[in-house]
């Protein structure tokens, strides 16, 4: 018996075809996210709901194209563009136009820039599968990846780390 959404973003992701791994994956970033949020400050509900949506394109695509392809999910199913951004720019810590082009990407701006987009984003890079790593672990994956994305990366974690509630 397949098992039954447990809240509306849920339902969205099955609806949209994702599997129950990535469901699973997108309850932990939800979880993630939370200890980033300080009331006041952050949108809470614009937190959870971007961390709770971020891989919905996975249910089209596990390629790196799945933060473009989840951001048009989402505007076709007429949610926030709040949302769809956040969706749009999670992908490690963003990828600049230039470097969506030689990706093969859309040449998208899908740098976060609000503090939820970076929230999501940093929450997602912390998470593997559906285990919460430390930052050590996080910044020691990205050691192969190249020196302008390993800096983004640190930044974004550096950052982060001073909104840790």
């Amino acid at each position: 018996m397949a098992e039954e959404p447990v809240d509306v973003y849920d339902h969205i992701l099955l609806s949209a075809g994702c599997t129950r791994s990535v469901r699973l994956h997108c309850r932990k970033v939800r979880e993630a996210a939370r200890e980033y949020v300080i009331d006041g400050v952050v949108d809470r509900d614009l937190v959870e709901a971007g961390a709770a949506l971020h891989d919905i394109g996975r249910a089209k695509t596990h390629s790196i194209a799945h933060g473009q392809v989840g951001a048009d999910i989402c505007r076709e199913m007429g949610l926030p563009e709040e949302i769809a951004r956040i969706v749009e720019c999670h992908v490690g810590a963003g990828i600049p136009p230039c470097e969506c082009i030689l990706l093969g990407l859309a040449p998208r701006d899908c740098v976060p820039f609000t503090i939820e987009e970076r929230i999501v984003a940093h929450a997602d890079n912390t998470v593997q599968g559906q285990q919460i790593t430390l930052l050590p672990e996080t910044v020691m994956t990205a050691s192969l990846l190249p020196r302008k994305i390993r800096r983004r990366l640190y930044r974004l974690a550096l950052e982060m780390h001073l909104f840790r509630a």
